[in-house]
């Protein structure tokens, strides 16, 4: 069994067609997916799907694209929303500086306040990060300092030395379609080194289709495609990968296992 780790299935793409899309992925071995929100206005979906389908889960969070919008959303409203059963993340959240959509202070702000209820619940932190990795790093490990908390670096495309460093603080790494476009060359070499205990894998559906569906609106289903390839990579069968990237998923995601 495979685990979608990061799907957006209220997104167009996916929505229109959520059931038969979740079809396709269980007939392709996929046995759970983390329904990840973006924003607040989308958790009150997001946790009702997973409320709705035994095999989905869900996470609460803003992304940096809307931390402008957020300005006003509290710790204790986040920490609310975590209560729900199907709740077991809380993102995706991070920094984004690629495309700079909100005020990279705000960003920064709401990262750490994801970080303290993550640290107080337990879940952990589902991490965006694009063109900020010392600012992403240097957060990190501030709030480490502060007290442990679980968190995953989501679509990992940083270098080498942000993921050995992200890896010595702890965390885990997930890794989408991306690796298997033919300029990923880096990417793939990190693929290949991860320890076999802090690897996950994830489509980021519907975005970012790997080989052979490029071109096409991603699925969850799609995970079998990324972890094939993964499993090539390392040397390793997909049934080798499928075990151990769900036993980290349930490891991570501890309350999906209770």
């Amino acid at each position: 069994m495979l685990v979608d780790s990061h799907c957006h299935l209220e997104y167009e793409g996916l929505a229109e067609n959520q059931s038969d899309v979740l079809d396709r992925a269980r007939g392709a071995g996929v046995g759970a997916f983390l329904n990840i929100s973006t924003k607040q206005k989308e958790w009150g979906q997001v946790v009702g799907t997973a409320n709705a389908r035994p095999d989905v889960w869900a996470s609460v969070g803003i992304h940096p694209h809307h931390a402008d919008d957020h300005q006003d959303l509290t710790r204790e409203e986040l920490l609310e929303a975590t209560r729900d059963p199907r709740v077991i993340g809380i993102g995706e959240t991070g920094l984004d500086y690629y495309y700079d959509h909100s005020d990279r202070a705000a960003q920064q702000r709401l990262f750490r306040m994801h970080i303290e209820v993550a640290r107080e619940t337990g879940l952990p932190v589902i991490i965006h990060t694009r063109d900020a990795e010392d600012d992403t790093l240097a957060i990190l490990t501030e709030e480490m300092g502060e007290g442990a908390f679980p968190a995953l670096i989501h679509c990992f495309t940083a270098s080498a030395e942000f993921g050995e460093a992200v890896l010595a603080l702890g965390l885990s790494i997930s890794i989408s379609g991306i690796v298997t476009f033919k300029n990923a060359k880096d990417l793939q070499e990190v693929a290949k080194t991860v320890a076999q205990d802090r690897l996950l894998v994830e489509t980021d559906s519907p975005f970012l289709a790997p080989v052979p569906h490029r071109g096409k609106p991603c699925e969850p289903g799609f995970v079998r495609d990324t972890a094939s390839f993964i499993a090539e990579l390392r040397g390793e069968t997909l049934e080798e990968l499928a075990e151990y990237t769900t036993s980290n998923f349930y490891r991570l995601f501890s309350k999906a296992a209770s």
